[in-house]
């Protein structure tokens, strides 16, 4: 179902509501959260209800998830034992070093605990970068994580590229995890027992492959990973965070530079001159923000192919540890497959996010047309997020900027009392009901806003939403609220009436 079958209605739902008594709606709402005591409910469900709060200035955080960094040489079947930590097929496995490229960070779950796992990947097959390469990637890695699962093959043993890197490790002071991968069978043991040589405690025998000691790993790591990572815990209060995002070369140091006033961030015409993302305490419009460059990464010649990784690597950990993204576009270039991507990584972190169409004073008329046509085709998703036009190397416009931030900050903090809630939605269901699906008709039992930063609303349901009727939900409350420039989650809980 599209949203198209909804357009146009004028059903006056905002008049509607606004009609309607506050403490007639609250003693509503009141009455069908009782309603769903008929209801199959789980202990998630519970603790929803038990956490629902009507108060708007009650701003609730999504704790960031801890993360375990998956390190060791090309081939020692990294990618294979994320499959078998996620339980699925997500990363690609091959018999040829190199061959982990785009996605790198996973969700995974064990033993009713939730991580963040990433899989160090775009190693340069080429002999004489390997070592660099390795030792590299495990320092992005150790930076980045709570903990490090360092894999070695034990059926090689420990090479000279792993000394290397365990070097590393023992500096970190973080903890290590050492797996000594394809050991299938216990003829095989004594191989990861030669490994205790390389002083980082009990190597474990797993397979992969096979699954084989796997778990008993996981339950250890368990006992050491933080509940809340470290390295990207949401911060409360301070300067707002802004990660300045882009793909290479589009202008994000020159933004920061403006914004602060002064050249704080090199500035090259070559692509990936920015290696670490620079945490900066800027002043714009009377009020301070904490911005983040996160231009990529400086391609090392013996690196070509690994950088994506990096730059990849290091744009999710900086919109971890913010609060809104600036996504920059070069107006002057096709919005391109890889503007798209990263606007699509602030979607999945669930980031507010602003929009700014650099190289404004660069555009000229049939430039402009085609952009206006691929703003259309290409970001209509986001057709929600403030736009801003500016120049960031004059200067132009940039005062455009800290009222789109501010914006889209107070709609990422925004909170709908549940009375309000389940009206909105009680008057929307009678207005346009959802269709029936396979001679029934899904009913809303119950809605409440679960958390803010973003948005996120659960509806307890007696049948699946068609994700149309779920995006039509979602444009409605935009409308409605003015959530301009944040992300709306929108989860169902589809729940059977007791039997007995």
């Amino acid at each position: 179902m599209a949203n198209d079958e909804y357009e146009g209605h004028d059903d006056k739902l905002a008049e509607r509501l606004a009609e309607l008594d506050e403490e007639l709606v609250a003693q509503r709402a009141a009455t069908l959260r009782a309603g769903l005591a008929e209801y199959d409910l789980d202990e998630d469900d519970a603790e929803l209800l038990a956490g629902v709060s009507d108060d708007p200035n009650a701003v609730t955080y999504t704790p960031a998830l801890p993360v375990i960094a998956i390190v060791g040489r090309p081939n020692v079947g990294k990618s294979a034992l994320v499959n078998r930590i996620l339980g699925r097929r997500e990363a690609v496995v091959e018999d040829t070093p190199g061959v982990t490229r785009d996605r790198v960070n996973y969700k995974g779950e064990w033993a009713d605990r939730r991580f963040t796992l990433v899989d160090t990947g775009g190693w340069e097959p080429d002999a004489r970068g390997i070592d660099a390469s390795v030792a590299a990637q495990a320092e992005l890695a150790i930076e980045l994580c709570d903990v490090v699962l360092f894999v070695v093959d034990a059926m090689v043993g420990a090479t000279s590229t792993d000394e290397a890197v365990v070097k590393m490790l023992r500096q970190s002071g973080k903890p290590v995890f050492l797996a000594a991968n394809k050991v299938d069978d216990v003829r095989h043991e004594p191989e990861a027992a030669a490994l205790w040589s390389l002083g980082l405690g009990e190597p474990y025998p797993v397979s992969a492959i096979h699954g084989r000691g796997v778990a008993d790993l996981l339950d250890q790591i368990m006992k050491v990973l933080p509940a809340i990572s470290a390295v990207a815990k949401d911060e409360v209060g301070g300067p707002r965070r802004v990660a300045i995002l882009g793909r290479p070369n589009v202008g994000k140091s020159s933004l920061l530079n403006k914004a602060a006033g002064e050249e704080r961030v090199v500035v090259n015409d070559l692509a990936g001159t920015t290696r670490d993302p620079v945490d900066e305490l800027v002043e714009l419009a009377g009020k301070t923000w904490r911005f983040v460059d996160t231009a990529g990464i400086r391609r090392r010649v013996h690196l070509q192919q690994g950088a994506d990784f990096y730059a990849s690597l290091r744009t999710t950990t900086a919109l971890e540890k913010a609060e809104v993204a600036v996504v920059m576009i070069d107006v002057t270039q096709e919005i391109s497959v890889q503007d798209v991507r990263i606007i699509d990584l602030v979607l999945e972190s669930g980031r507010a996010l602003v929009l700014a169409f650099n190289k404004w004073d660069q555009l000229d008329d049939d430039r402009r047309r085609y952009l206006e046509r691929e703003i259309e085709q290409d970001l209509a998703h986001v057709a929600w997020a403030p736009r801003v036009n500016i120049s960031a190397r004059t200067g132009r416009h940039m005062e455009r900027l800290v009222p789109a931030l501010e914006k889209a900050l107070e709609s990422w903090d925004r909170r709908i009392p549940t009375g309000k809630f389940n009206a909105f939605i009680a008057e929307l269901v009678a207005e346009h009901p959802h269709p029936v699906r396979g001679g029934k008709q899904p009913r809303v039992l119950f809605g409440t806003q679960a958390s803010s930063r973003p948005p996120t609303f659960v509806l307890f349901t007696t049948g699946f939403l068609d994700p149309g009727y779920r995006r039509y939900i979602a444009r409605r409350l935009r409308e409605l609220y003015d959530f301009e420039g944040t992300p709306l989650v929108i989860n169902m809980r589809v729940r059977e009436r007791r039997t007995r």
